[in-house]
């Protein structure tokens, strides 16, 4: 694994925006990044990054079901004891997932590391799939990169693949998010294309125009059925929505179901430790209040249940704790994650984003930060197998 400068396109820019990525640049800094990429061996995919996540995900269902039948597990998750058959009852129905996102520590010598599972609303999915595989296209013709140089990314046309396999052809596909937040909107946008791309109907709405008819049925603005809904809006949040107690009656298939509720909670991680310990691809980890956390000493990271972004997430280093980015996460309690800092290139920390769609591994994306916490500006850096 190598960061390689190389010279961006001309007009990167205007090919951006041409296909719909307009929020290339945050705060008047970049967020898309083509002055360099990272290298990867086919080996590394292969053995290492693909495999991962596989297997984690694999690990991560089996803990979905024994959470389901646990009470005292969803208690431990912070779930709310009205959603409890909810989440149980999706999870038993096999109601079909769309994809998530681990996030890796990795360093193309030892195996990854997990730190955490987005597996409800994860971002950056467009950037993924189309942005970086057109500009491979694109320095191929030329010559920046050789004619065999190829990407870990097959999430486009699996995304399509399975979104034609969600919903049934006679039914519509509502997309939902917080339609003023720029990032979630375009990238709905993108989901929403590949779903025309499978053959679906799509409608969009705002999140905060959803309503409940006179049968408990949920609604848009125009009072059309919500038959299928995505929702890039995280189900902690969700349920504590007013209309929350109508979700089982509404008849209402959500993408992502209810079951990713267990599984977008970084308390999963000190149960996956529990399971499955020195595993080669987690870390340690246990709940805040466990005595055994103190096993990790004075340097370990203190992570909210549910946060986004790397807010409110402290490294702690020989017992000094970091400034967090303080966005008030942390309510229903914390995880302590051993310390395994990110490796650091010439230009950052970068963080790799494992994608699944279903129960298939489908590509990665690179993220880069000048800090070692991940942060909703981080860069995105594309990157290419050239070996």
């Amino acid at each position: 694994m190598r960061r390689l400068p190389i010279e961006e396109r001309a007009d990167w820019r205007s090919a951006a925006e041409a296909i719909g990525f307009v929020f290339h640049h945050m705060d008047g800094r970049r967020y898309w990044d083509e002055r360099a990429y990272y290298a990867f061996t086919l080996e590394q995919v292969e053995t290492d990054l693909e495999p991962a996540a596989q297997t984690l995900h694999a690990m991560c269902l089996e803990l979905v079901a024994e959470a389901c039948a646990s009470e005292r597990l969803m208690e431990r998750l912070a779930i709310p004891r009205m959603a409890w058959d909810l989440v149980a009852a999706s999870f038993g129905a096999d109601e079909p997932s769309l994809y998530g996102r681990f996030d890796f520590a990795y360093d193309g010598a030892g195996p990854p590391k997990l730190y955490e599972y987005n597996a409800d609303t994860p971002t950056s999915v467009f950037e993924a799939s189309v942005v970086q595989w057109l500009w491979l296209e694109d320095q191929i013709r030329a010559r920046r990169l050789p004619a065999h140089a190829d990407q870990f990314n097959s999430l486009h046309e699996k995304l399509v693949a399975r979104l034609g396999g969600l919903v049934p052809p006679a039914s519509t596909l509502t997309f939902t998010c917080v339609e003023d937040a720029v990032e979630d909107r375009q990238t709905v946008r993108y989901l929403e294309d590949a779903a025309a791309q499978a053959g679906l109907r799509t409608r969009f709405t705002d999140i905060a125009r959803i309503g409940v008819d006179d049968h408990d049925r949920f609604v848009d603005a125009e009072d059309y059925v919500i038959q299928t809904l995505f929702k890039l809006y995280p189900w902690e949040d969700l349920f504590r929505e007013p209309y929350a107690f109508n979700i089982a009656a509404s008849g209402t298939r959500f993408i992502e179901p209810a079951w990713k509720a267990v599984l977008s909670n970084k308390a999963i991680l000190p149960l996956l430790w529990e399971r499955h310990p020195g595993h080669p691809n987690l870390l340690p980890a246990f709940f805040d209040d466990d005595p055994k956390a103190a096993s990790l000493g004075v340097s370990f990271v203190r992570k909210p249940f549910f946060s986004r972004e790397g807010a409110n997430i402290e490294l702690v280093e020989d017992g000094r704790g970091e400034a967090v980015l303080d966005q008030g996460y942390g309510a229903e309690g914390h995880v302590r994650q051993a310390l395994h800092p990110l490796p650091r290139f010439d230009a950052g920390y970068p963080v790799i984003g494992a994608w699944m769609v279903g129960d298939e591994a489908a590509g990665i994306g690179v993220r880069e930060d000048d800090l070692r916490v991940t942060q909703d500006r981080s860069r995105f850096v594309p990157h290419a197998i050239v070996d």
